[in-house]
């Protein structure tokens, strides 16, 4: 047990791991509840947040948990509960936010609580800034700070109520570490000149997260593997589609609950040697297994059996893919080496420069380079020998 009391510093030194302790937290999940954490952000400027979400038991993708540190106390807020979190999220958009892989949790509160964050700094993209070879919250805690957090509960069903004593410990040690995680990355980034960097990144981060997740368009039935499909194969194919996204929204279940895509595949393509929507349908054996949903899929299936596949909605072509010329593609490859060559000699992920995608639109159009990159990214292309000398330099 003398193990588990060593300062981090020491049991990171030492090379000694153990499993975390959770730290004491208070659950917030009736109405009213929220006073103690409302009163705690009013003492504070920065806050460590995270949260638990549910996309593998419903039809969208929904927030279950907030987790919080504010003034050295942990806070778990049951988002499902019946709460008026407007005060919350208000009080949040005028904090500085401290939390690691911001990406999703952005996107989703922004989505369904038009969040904007103010600044914030994230762990894991400091941690892609150091080049560290695990940049996700266990393995820097074990990194840090000899920690082994458990994985059992990374798929857990959160919506399920009520929520677990050992789920609401997971959820707590998720924030727990991360104001000292960042101040040991924060140091790191200092001594190599990479705070700026860090802080660009962040902000395209919180300016990704209002843009929200893509919404579906109407070519989103082109499932994979369905450009094998012709004529009334994909006619079938985009009604069935449609029927299991409807019947998914009605059961509050993820559309491939209902029907998974290799199903749907299977119907469509029976559609070309079969008109017979019946036959169809018991070619998969689903009405066997979901009897309550065959009527409504035959249905769907005749209504794609009538359809005119002429009538369906193109694919648009994305006209940004387009094809470099001889001399683009060599100083495409000439920016590629350069590149690679400066991300060795910076310790730094290459793709973190300039990804490949990026590199072809430099190539095609170097003034629009501003466009594309950050400042920091930028400047580091800017320097490469490649991009000085230009597209027409052989």
């Amino acid at each position: 047990m003398i193990k588990r009391f060593l300062p981090p510093v020491a049991r990171r030194l030492l090379g000694v791991k153990v499993k975390p302790e959770p730290p004491t937290y208070k659950l917030l999940d009736q109405p009213g509840s929220l006073t103690p954490l409302l009163e705690a952000l009013d003492r504070v400027d920065e806050v460590a947040l995270d949260t638990e979400a549910d996309n593998m038991n419903c039809y969208r993708t929904k927030i279950c948990l907030l987790q919080f540190l504010v003034d050295g106390k942990v806070f778990l807020v049951d988002a499902l509960a019946p709460i008026d979190f407007a005060p919350l999220y208000a009080k949040l958009a005028d904090k500085h936010l401290l939390m690691h892989g911001s990406d999703f949790d952005l996107r989703l509160m922004h989505d369904l609580n038009k969040f904007e964050a103010k600044s914030m700094f994230d762990t894991m993209l400091a941690a892609q800034l150091l080049n560290r070879k695990k940049v996700g919250l266990a393995g820097l805690m074990e990194d840090y700070f000899g920690l082994v957090m458990s994985k059992e509960s990374q798929k857990a069903n959160w919506s399920r109520r009520p929520l677990t004593k050992k789920l609401l410990d997971y959820a707590s040690l998720d924030v727990w570490h991360l104001f000292e995680l960042r101040d040991l990355l924060n140091k790191e980034l200092k001594k190599l000149g990479r705070v700026d960097w860090l802080d660009q990144q962040c902000r395209r981060q919180i300016e990704a997260g209002l843009v929200g997740f893509p919404s579906g368009d109407e070519n989103a039935w082109r499932i994979g593997k369905s450009e094998k499909l012709r004529g009334r194969c994909l006619s079938v194919l985009q009604s069935i589609w449609h029927w299991r996204e409807a019947q998914a929204e009605r059961l509050d279940t993820p559309p491939f609950k209902v029907c998974n895509n290799s199903l749907l595949l299977r119907m469509a393509a029976n559609a070309e040697e079969n008109n017979d929507a019946n036959a169809i349908v018991a070619s998969v054996n689903l009405g066997r297994r979901h009897p309550r949903l065959a009527p409504s899929l035959t249905k769907a299936v005749a209504t794609g059996l009538e359809t005119d596949p002429t009538t369906l909605p193109r694919r648009v072509r994305n006209r940004e893919h387009r094809s470099l010329s001889p001399r683009e593609l060599k100083f495409q490859d000439r920016l590629k080496a350069d590149r690679d060559v400066l991300s060795a000699k910076l310790k730094l992920e290459a793709t973190l420069i300039a990804n490949r995608a990026q590199l072809a639109q430099i190539a095609h159009s170097p003034e629009t380079l501003s466009e594309l990159l950050l400042p920091w990214q930028c400047e580091l292309i800017e320097s490469l020998p490649a991009y000085k000398n230009g597209a027409d330099t052989t």
